[in-house]
């Protein structure tokens, strides 16, 4: 099942299949997790952890995150191996629209200052 994901502006960014796959706002597959990291689907590099519905850029702070999940960054993880490409997922339909959620507080470790294009360019 998809889950919305957020900027920190609240801003609705893409979609996560929890522990698998995350999509653009066009369900464009974007990215896929392994072992609790995510990695470019289009240049296969590691760019950050996932910590449950919470996305991490490679120096620890909140890139995305979705309603339901403790929101915070951690220390700079250390870079894990690079994991086996998954095959390309179907392209899901496109979910309803989220509501936009209350800004949540500065979680500890901060905000990532880069973008969601940024983040995927690492």
């Amino acid at each position: 099942m998809l889950k919305p994901l957020f900027d920190r502006n609240c801003e609705l960014i893409g979609w996560i299949e929890p522990g698998k796959h995350i999509f653009n706002c066009n369900m464009d597959w974007i990215a896929y997790i392994s072992r609790g990291h995510a990695w470019s689907s289009e240049t296969g590099n590691w760019i950050g952890p996932v910590n449950e519905l919470v996305c991490l850029d490679t120096s620890g702070k909140v890139i995305a995150w979705s309603t339901g999940s403790t929101i915070r960054g951690t220390a700079r993880p250390v870079r894990p191996v690079r994991p086996v490409r998954p095959v390309r997922p179907v392209r899901p339909v496109r979910p309803v629209r989220p509501v936009r959620p209350i800004r949540p507080v500065t979680p500890v470790g901060g905000w990532s200052n880069l973008s969601i294009n940024e983040w995927l360019n690492q």
